[in-house]
């Protein structure tokens, strides 16, 4: 079970996300908080200790905190979510790119990436995302054939997720991730905005049926200016 300041975060991160709690609006003072959640004050200005830090909110000495405007993209490290999903509650004017669609039958790239000597065919999909009228994210996925037979061009327009567990019945059980930064290659500058950055943050992604099939790999390329990674470790 979480740490009590961890569901504590939770609940408040999820509040500001959904804009059940706005862009502007004050939280409630700290006893409000301890009362309403039934913990000490320690506990609760750890909680709100990493929503600061993660720039949910805004802290400041002698006064209550306030839901900050939210100015860099964040992906949530220990959740597994589509695009669409995350863009759901940010005030941004996003579209996905469909750059590429085949079947790839390559049976040595498709070992490479799957370590997979069954698979016989694969989906690459090469998707680039425009948020606020700039290239700055490049989705590179692969899907296994024997789990998604079938990938239409408008569920990869929209959400491949939601085609697959809504349309296909497709139950998504967990993802291991992997990021780190690489110099820009001549693919992200075709692609992408770069502009004067160098360097990109690259997610590496494997993603599994809730019965621990392995389906989906994903390599994303993105931006570094505006994207930050965010995520909760405890002991």
């Amino acid at each position: 079970m979480a740490s009590k300041y961890v569901q504590v975060y939770t609940d408040l991160k999820n509040m500001i996300e959904s804009e059940a709690l706005k862009t502007g609006q004050a939280l409630p003072a700290e006893g409000e908080l301890m009362e309403l959640y039934q913990v000490s004050r320690d506990t609760i200005r750890k909680a709100l200790g990493i929503l600061e830090n993660q720039g949910y909110i805004q802290k400041s000495r002698g006064k209550v905190a306030t839901v900050a405007g939210k100015k860099e993209y964040v992906f949530p490290f220990e959740k597994l979510a589509s695009f669409k999903e995350l863009n759901a509650h940010l005030n941004r004017q996003t579209r996905t790119e469909v750059e590429n669609l085949e079947i790839l039958s390559d049976a040595g790239r498709i070992k490479e990436l799957f370590g997979d000597h069954a698979e016989s065919e694969v989906y690459d999909l090469l998707r680039v995302r425009v948020i606020d009228g700039e290239r700055v994210i490049m989705d590179h996925d692969y899907f296994k054939r024997s789990i998604v037979p079938n990938l239409p061009l408008r569920a990869c327009r929209d959400s491949v997720y939601e085609y697959l567990e809504k349309e296909q019945g497709l139950k998504i059980g967990y993802a291991t991730k992997e990021i780190f930064v690489r110099d820009a290659t001549e693919q992200d500058r075709k692609y992408l905005d770069m502009g004067r950055y160098d360097l990109v943050i690259v997610s590496k992604s494997y993603t599994y049926t809730s019965d621990g099939i392995l389906f989906q790999y994903t390599e994303s390329r993105h931006r570094p200016d505006h994207f930050n990674f965010v995520g909760v470790a405890q002991r």
